[in-house]
């Protein structure tokens, strides 16, 4: 996007479109001047929505991002607002095609030796963060991993001083005994309380002590508790933490053997504290409550020997994510991530794009991006085996939009993958990965997750991710226990209403302040600020730890 396009109240992304992108209310009649022609809008479009620049037939194609995105269940004119009610779902259909994997690579001169201050790990991995886990192999043992939380957490410095109302509550209740009615509580002014997040930790080199709290480990498929077994290998061998307790029952399908061989499957050269216990085998639960606090607290007087030290930005790990999504993503936030992605991998960093139901609509490109045609053919495998299943149990890749996608401007799937995968900028696909495998290879990753937040962000940690840039149009409050996941607004408004959850703002780029570059090169000074624990991003401070596990169930 350039910046004379950001000066008009409209945006046309790729010369093919035949549609155009408010980026302001435009009213009914705005006349319209593009490309040599001049028409007036026939209904009025919001900003982030679609308007028509040319008659389309009933079953015509609407392209954006230079890709067919849907097809319009009725004549359309000049002018017409694209909605629900005229346009659904449409995609190309993908094959094997040949290699495309020349691309530009940015210039780097200016980053090239910058570097972050990161905890070195035996194996030449570098992390952002320094944690301690405390895991259950099965939900059995959640109560027990609540209970260490509550003797551990405070004790040590690691409680997360979270807002306290109680306050507004005693002045309601002052008023209610004062005879105040109903209309008087509505309107009360409550004065919110001050929170102190000064840490005061017994062990300063290490970040925290994170418990993780899941629903899987017995009772489901073999499936479900082996994937369970790798993406808590992934964690466990992450660089960002320096070694574990782990909670087992000891019957259950996910066994501690299978965490072991999946801890040897990551890393064969595994030394990091590692102390497992079985209650069935412990005995009394004071037994494994005492044995699992001895353990985990000598773990930690090894944890904070460790401290940080500069390291390359080809040590960086990057998680691309979405989520909250509206029709302004794929021109500011997510092309900015696109832009720092090319650096990035141009470095020698990683990164991974996930989330394969919004990659719909843009399969062919992805698989003529990756290196070699084995690499393609398991991509496109992934998609259609994925999307099968899917469509087998009622709810396909088209269904992915949510009401607030819709409401801002993402009317169908392929509106919304065509805009996602600009997270992925334009850099060569060096590796296609299945949950819950490893996606760290340097270069950009493909990672198989569904398109749910915090399942997804989940996943992209445990396959390697050791920070997480997260877009969001309509906001949202997702974090990782071990990984910092920095929010970046697409839009301004947005990053104004939310600013206690939201880090960035590239509403910048719509408001024709910045141009992509320039934002990415912004983002990438915060995300080494917050890779050398000089800066805290939202979700580390209010201690958003999201954790969930992906059931290989249909989740879009």
């Amino acid at each position: 996007m350039t910046r004379d396009n950001e000066r008009l109240p409209f945006l046309q992304i790729h010369p093919k479109d035949n549609v155009l992108v408010a980026l302001s209310d435009l009213p009914e009649g705005f006349e319209v001047n593009f490309a040599g022609q001049q028409f007036a809008l026939r209904q009025a479009v919001k900003a982030k929505h679609k308007f028509t620049i040319e008659d389309i037939a009933q079953d015509g194609d609407v392209f954006m991002y230079g890709v067919l995105v849907g097809k319009v269940n009725v004549a359309l004119a000049t002018g017409e607002l694209i909605s629900t009610e005229n346009l659904r779902h449409a995609a190309e259909d993908f094959r094997l095609g040949e290699r495309k994997i020349e691309w530009q690579k940015p210039d780097v001169s200016a980053i090239a030796d910058r570097t972050f201050d990161g905890f070195h790990r035996s194996n030449g991995a570098v992390g952002t963060a320094n944690y301690w886990l405390v895991i259950p192999l099965v939900f059995c043992e959640n109560r027990n991993v609540l209970t260490l939380k509550s003797a551990l957490e405070e004790k040590l410095g690691y409680r997360v001083q979270s807002a306290d109302y109680s306050n507004e509550v005693d002045e309601l209740i002052r008023q209610y005994q004062s005879g105040a009615d109903v209309t008087q509580l509505l309107e009360a002014d409550l004065s919110p309380t001050a929170i102190d997040r000064t840490p005061n930790r017994l062990f300063p080199n290490v970040d925290g002590v994170k418990f993780l709290n899941h629903d899987m480990g017995c009772g489901g498929t073999r499936m479900d508790s082996d994937a369970l077994c790798g993406l808590l290998a992934g964690y466990i061998t992450h660089p960002n933490v320096a070694g574990a307790t782990v909670l087992s029952l000891g019957c259950q399908h996910a066994q501690a053997s299978i965490l072991r061989d999946e801890i040897a499957k990551r890393d064969p050269k595994f030394d990091k504290p590692l102390y497992v216990f079985e209650q069935q085998f412990e005995g009394t639960e004071q037994r494994l409550m005492q044995n699992a606090i001895k353990s985990t607290f000598a773990g930690l007087t090894i944890a904070n020997q460790l401290k940080r030290e500069p390291a390359p930005l080809s040590k960086l790990c990057v998680g691309l994510e979405c989520g909250g999504s509206d029709g302004f993503s794929g021109i500011s936030a997510n092309p900015a991530l696109g832009y720092l992605s090319d650096l990035l991998v141009t470095l020698g960093g990683s990164v991974i794009l996930a989330e394969f139901p919004e990659l719909c609509g843009v399969e062919q490109e992805m698989s003529d991006r990756c290196m070699d045609e084995p690499m393609a053919e398991k991509f496109i495998h992934l998609m259609r085996t994925y999307n099968a299943k899917a469509e087998a149990d009622g709810s396909g890749f088209y269904m992915n939009p949510s009401p607030g996608n819709i409401r801002d401007g993402l009317i169908t799937d392929a509106i919304k993958s065509a805009g996602a995968a600009k997270k992925g900028g334009s850099s060569p696909v060096q590796a296609v990965v299945d949950y819950p495998e490893l996606a760290n290879t340097p270069g950009l990753n493909l990672l198989c997750t569904p398109g749910n937040d915090v399942e997804s962000t989940t996943a992209e940690v445990g396959a390697g991710a050791n920070i997480v840039l997260f877009t969001t149009g309509l906001g949202t409050p997702t974090g990782n226990p071990i990984a910092p996941v920095i929010k970046i607004a697409t839009n301004t408004k947005t990053y104004e209403r939310m600013p206690d959850i939201i880090d960035l703002n590239c509403g910048t780029i719509i408001d024709g302040e910045e141009s992509i570059a320039e934002s990415a090169h912004r983002i990438l000074d915060y995300v080494i600020e917050v890779a050398s624990g000089r800066e805290i991003c939202k979700a580390v401070q209010l201690g958003q730890d999201d954790f969930i596990p992906w059931r290989r169930g249909v989740s879009l």
